[in-house]
């Protein structure tokens, strides 16, 4: 399938079902949507890497679900606003949550060659974090 075959329904579509994937763990199903040679901010971890970093985030917050609460297609190019409320266990993001439920926002910008996610740049709410365990 090339960029000219998906259109922003299209696209839309097979990230939601990418996102549905990560909810269910489905690890052996993410090649179906990520290139073997997928660079995430700027580094070049593969496949492979990006499910080994996926399969850590839910080590470390068990209770992770990928919300979109906004997504913004124009192929090749996918705009998302990720909304979390989940409990890290320990040290998040440098600050001590230690299990306490918390709600952050991701901005993640997604580029596809196809139907797959070819490149990720991904910025956390760090901010919102450290208002919350401060109070």
């Amino acid at each position: 399938m090339t960029n000219e075959d998906t259109g922003p329904a299209a696209l839309r579509e097979i990230y939601l079902r990418y996102l549905e994937c990560l909810n269910r763990q489905a690890w052996s199903e993410l090649g179906e949507f990520v290139r073997d040679d997928a660079v995430h901010n700027g580094r070049a971890f593969g496949l492979k890497g990006y499910c080994e970093m996926l399969i850590k985030d839910y080590e470390d917050i068990p209770d992770l679900y990928f919300s979109a609460s906004l997504v913004v297609c124009e192929p090749p190019m996918i705009a998302a606003r990720l909304e979390f409320t989940c409990s890290p266990r320990g040290v998040f993001l440098g600050l001590p949550v230690n299990g306490r439920t918390i709600s952050f926002a991701e901005h993640v910008t997604y580029e596809f060659e196809g139907s797959k996610i070819v490149k990720v740049w991904s910025i956390l709410d760090k901010s919102a974090v450290e208002l919350q365990i401060a109070g």
